[in-house]
């Protein structure tokens, strides 16, 4: 399935260029660029929501459009074909994108971890009474992830390494992460990494938190990034630069107002208002960790998610 989504998206960046590749875009009434971003409706993007909220891409001359995507699946192709100018996407898609000879680039941060053992917006759980104590017990266990060969599964193998367990018995099973709650309180897996706001719900269900997955690769880990072309970057590096001077705004703005995030979040998920005051959120400062998304792409090579040794320098513009 990774390799056919992105081979689609190879056939396509031929076929077509970027939305901002054949000319300058033209402007809207006010004056203003017209930017289309694809973002998964999650905790993650509020910084991306507060933007257009407060103004900030305003500022920057730009009248961006938010359109709602599945995940990376989607948003690659769709920015890779034009489709999308920007987009949100976790890092492991990226380096598995750029492995795949996407020339997608990563233009500013977009969430990161806590850094905080047992108070992450990400985490592996087991059920109540669950024999399944710790990341080493998982060897040989059931685990859920939302894809295959992703962030996902990678953290929680290392999880694993890091306790002491063997991973290579573990058997993931892909789910949607509104669907792991039911899933794992049914018994119809052994243990799901789950993040917001469906960690809260697994908790409130009784469910046990037994690794911050996230914090055991790197207590920094950017887990992801908001992604262009190569093309749209070359061509068009304003935009690029107003784009990533407004999200580098939005995400101090949000790093520093969690009560600003709980307020977004009601504006574009349909996370119930007492659930979003309970959930905990993630952190958003303006800086992508260079190191952590090496630590990933390393790990990756490891497990053999990826077949050639990543270009971190390639993929990061903003450290470049």
């Amino acid at each position: 399935m990774r390799r056919s989504i992105l081979a689609v998206a190879g056939i396509a960046v031929l076929a077509t260029t970027s939305a901002c590749g054949g000319g300058e875009p033209e402007e809207t009434a006010d004056g203003l660029t017209p930017v289309t971003v694809g973002a998964i409706p999650i905790v993650d993007v509020a910084p991306l929501y507060l933007a257009v909220d407060q103004g900030f891409f305003e500022d920057q001359g730009l009248d961006v459009t938010i359109e709602s995507t599945t995940g990376g699946a989607q948003a690659v192709p769709n920015v890779v074909n034009g489709t999308y100018d920007f987009a949100f996407g976790n890092i492991a898609s990226l380096i598995t994108a750029r492995d795949q000879n996407l020339p997608v680039v990563a233009v500013a941060n977009g969430v990161t971890t806590t850094g905080e053992q047992g108070n992450d917006f990400g985490a592996v759980v087991v059920p109540e009474g669950s024999a399944i104590e710790a990341p080493a017990d998982l060897a040989g266990a059931t685990v859920a992830v939302n894809n295959l060969r992703n962030i996902g599964d990678t953290t929680v193998r290392n999880s694993v390494r890091l306790d002491g367990g063997d991973p290579s018995g573990i058997e993931f099973v892909e789910l949607a992460f509104p669907d792991m709650p039911a899933a794992l309180a049914a018994g119809d897996v052994d243990a799901a990494w789950v993040v917001e706001p469906f960690l809260t719900t697994s908790l409130d269900d009784g469910a046990t938190e037994i690794a911050s997955n996230f914090v055991d690769a790197h207590e920094r880990l950017s887990i992801a990034s908001y992604f262009t072309t190569e093309q749209v970057l070359a061509e068009d590096p304003e935009l690029v630069d107003s784009f990533t001077a407004a999200m580098r705004d939005a995400l101090a703005y949000a790093d520093s107002r969690p009560e600003e995030v709980r307020r977004i979040l009601g504006t574009y998920t349909e996370i119930d208002a007492a659930v979003i005051e309970e959930i905990r959120l993630p952190a958003y400062p303006a800086e992508t960790d260079r190191d952590s998304v090496q630590a990933i792409a390393d790990l990756m090579v490891e497990d053999g998610a990826v077949d050639n040794e990543p270009d971190i320098g390639a993929l990061l513009r903003e450290t470049r």
